[in-house]
């Protein structure tokens, strides 16, 4: 099958979040799988070129119609880790795409729908005819809009689409004007209810929403925040239009790349270790202390890695930095903020703590360093407000670190509660708290401490059932695949 993912990101080289991570994983996972596979993104001026191979200009005169004219184009291609990768570069006074970040404009609605134009008609222009485009997030749900309603006319009839959500919160809101200058005109038919006018905003046009209507079969990333969307407030304000489509409509829990996250073939931590070794983990501990200048002794070290910011429970994060050190535990965090009050908030708290023996916060994000926390750590802390998946805790329970996590999210759907989950003793793998509150966080911390302390041989059969489980991009794969397959031939 010959697959194209549309996408403003893709891991290593264009990564904000974890977008990035699973258009490249699942990429790969389907070239494995023996199909063909090519990635379109934007030529930012800000990528990591140091892990493209081979990049040069592939077509050099590609004119996308936009507004009263056309932008001219050039269209390179680079390998990304043995990932086929075409990336558009606009010539025009819009400088769409070199300004030196990924996101954060004030035109992002025009610069993705230029690129989502300009995506469908390099496939047009190139006579390249996949047989699933496959696009994510808001930055492309124009993407099956125009597929259906311009190019469909044009010799792309046959192509179908699988649009992907991995956050409902951002959805791209824009007005009139974007319709015209993107070539789609007619003003009264796409602000129709049923196709693209915003559920709440009758002014406005709704990016995600358009691909949630035209795209032939869309997801999320996970099953039970599908079900959370269609539910409860999760979706933003689309919980109509995801249940009136709800027939094209599942939940793919993503996977995690194991030659990168994998304790037993780690490059960036000193000791290998895995679930019939598990000893040589306490050398990661040691070394972790090592790192942030952390006491030694008998202690867990519990860890937060991650974004600081209201999605991610940022109350709650604080609130079990004190409750680890109040209960004979050390912390480390490592995270940055892109809120200025919390970033200047979580600056102050360090400060405070720079003395503490017990206690490390790192303000950046650092690559390496992620890895020796999730090798060094014994438990680590999700307390999430909302949650459409997680790596996090996939990544903690490979390297058998305890997650401690709140029941949302794809959160439910892999960590499963010791105590009371309705699975067998060998199955649970961590703690699990219901209420986004101090009470539900002190309770599973609790817990966890109290098992690490009183019975630690319980303790590591935790972490090995942990390390247990398969989260590679194996099984997410093959559901994508019968997705494909199905709406090939419906």
């Amino acid at each position: 099958m010959f697959i194209v993912m549309i996408s403003s990101e893709c891991a290593p080289v264009a990564k904000v979040g974890g977008l990035a991570d699973v258009v490249f994983g699942l990429s790969r996972e389907l070239e494995i799988r023996g199909n063909s596979v090519e990635i379109i993104l934007p030529k930012y001026d800000c990528m990591r070129y140091d892990n493209i191979w081979g990049l040069h200009i592939t077509h050099n005169d590609l004119w996308v119609p936009w507004g009263n004219g056309a932008i001219h184009c050039s269209v390179w291609f680079g390998f990304v880790h043995g990932r086929k990768c075409f990336f558009i570069e606009p010539h025009s006074n819009e400088n769409f795409f070199n300004r030196g970040a990924f996101y954060g404009f004030h035109d992002e609605t025009m610069r993705f729908a230029f690129f989502s134009k300009a995506a469908l008609e390099f496939l047009l222009k190139t006579g390249k005819r996949p047989d699933v485009i496959h696009c994510h997030d808001w930055h492309t749900g124009l993407v099956p809009v125009m597929l259906a309603e311009i190019y469909k006319h044009q010799g792309m009839e046959n192509q179908r689409t699988c649009y992907t959500i991995h956050n409902f919160k951002h959805q791209g809101i824009a007005g009139a004007n974007l319709l015209t200058i993107s070539g789609l005109h007619r003003i009264d038919y796409y602000y129709s209810y049923d196709r693209l006018r915003d559920n709440f905003n009758h002014t406005a046009i709704n990016f995600m929403k358009g691909g949630i209507v035209y795209s032939n079969f869309f997801t999320t990333v996970s099953p039970h925040h599908a079900w959370e969307a269609q539910h409860s407030n999760q979706s933003h304000g689309l919980a109509h239009t995801i249940n009136t489509h709800g027939a094209k409509y599942g939940g793919v829990l993503n996977g995690i790349d194991y030659e990168v996250w994998n304790p037993e073939i780690d490059r960036f931590i000193p000791y290998h270790y895995s679930r019939d070794d598990i000893d040589p983990k306490y050398g990661n501990k040691e070394a972790l202390r090592d790192r942030f200048w952390l006491s030694k002794g008998y202690k867990p070290i519990i860890a937060y890695v991650g974004r600081l910011d209201q999605q991610k429970g940022v109350h709650l994060i604080r609130h079990a930095l004190f409750f680890a050190i109040w209960n004979n535990a050390q912390f480390v965090l490592l995270g940055t903020s892109p809120e200025r009050d919390t970033h200047n908030y979580f600056w102050h708290l360090k400060n405070h703590l720079n003395e503490s023996p017990d206690c490390h916060l790192e303000l950046s994000f650092n690559e390496e360093v992620s890895h020796l926390i999730y090798a060094g750590a014994d438990m680590i802390v999700m307390p999430s407000i909302f949650e459409p998946c997680g790596l996090t805790q996939m990544i903690a329970l490979k390297y058998g670190t305890v997650p401690i996590v709140r029941a949302v999210g794809g959160l439910m759907d892999t960590v499963f509660d010791r105590d009371y989950a309705h699975r067998a003793i060998e199955d649970r793998n961590g703690y699990v708290f219901e209420t986004a509150d101090y009470a539900g966080l002190e309770s599973a911390m609790h817990r966890a401490i109290g098992l690490w302390y009183a019975f630690p041989g319980e303790f590591r059969e935790l972490m090995r059932n942990g390390m247990r489980y398969d989260f590679s991009w194996n099984y997410p794969g093959q559901h994508y695949y019968n997705i494909y397959e199905y709406i090939r031939h419906k």
